[in-house]
């Protein structure tokens, strides 16, 4: 029996899609104008172990730093700018520490689905740290956030250090064995690349007794034909075009 699910069926991608500088609070903060009350964010680690969003592995496409993120220590990571590269309006909009976007969500009632994005390498410890530091900002609420990812090795960290922080494998292709690496690491959702699914996986994955999520649908069709096969959760970049209350 697949236990209650506390998430809504709309999920924010990276806080607003492509309206603002991605994994910013300024991302999020239009993404909630937009009516949206659940977000996507990646995080990973600086090389001082502190959790901070962003998606590549390397600094040039969302900040005006060069070289691979996880490298440097927050202290630098924070000087960066991470919303000129987007537009004007976004100029000087600093990266943010997951704590912080955690804080933001708290305040406001916000849900969250945390991808672990590791640093090629880091991805037993980042599961971990991010898990842990997780674990420690929303205890005691009643709806913690959802951790996914593709890596399985940086699930497994997640699960050691919070085993009852719900879980999502992270699928682009269905790989041999993926519903045996699912299980075995407890994932309470698979968050498939949205042409993945059809009735037979949707069927498969409700015998696992997993939710069923997608990923990053920005066409009507294409949301309405997830919606017809009775999948949970469709996350987009389109805030602009679905209704989350839809």
């Amino acid at each position: 029996m697949t236990a209650p699910w506390p998430y809504p069926r709309w999920i924010a991608h990276r806080g607003a899609g492509r309206l603002a500088p991605e994994n910013t609070l300024a991302a999020f903060r239009l993404g909630a104008q937009h009516g949206f009350r659940m977000f996507e964010c990646d995080a990973k680690l600086s090389s001082d172990g502190v959790p901070f969003l962003m998606h590549d592995p390397t600094l040039e496409r969302t900040t005006n730093g060069k070289g691979t993120g996880g490298v440097l220590p927050w202290s630098e990571l924070a000087q960066l700018d991470a919303g000129g590269w987007h537009s004007r309006l976004y100029a000087g909009e600093p990266l943010p520490t997951l704590e912080n976007l955690a804080r933001y969500c708290l305040a406001n009632g916000f849900l969250l689905n945390i991808e672990i994005k590791p640093t090629p390498g880091t991805e037993e410890q980042t599961g971990r740290v991010v898990a842990e530091q997780a674990a420690r900002m929303w205890q005691g609420q009643a709806v913690p956030p959802l951790l996914s990812s593709f890596q399985p090795q940086a699930l497994a960290g997640a699960q050691a250090a919070a085993p009852h922080l719900p879980r999502a494998l992270l699928l682009d292709t269905l790989w041999d064995g993926w519903a045996d690496v699912a299980r075995q690491l407890g994932c309470v959702a698979l968050v498939c690349n949205y042409a993945l699914w059809d009735a037979a996986l949707v069927d498969k994955a409700r015998g696992l007794g997993m939710r069923t999520l997608s990923y990053t649908v920005n066409d009507e069709w294409a949301a309405e034909r997830l919606i017809a096969l009775g999948t949970d959760g469709i996350i987009t970049d389109r805030v602009d075009l679905f209704s989350p209350a839809g």
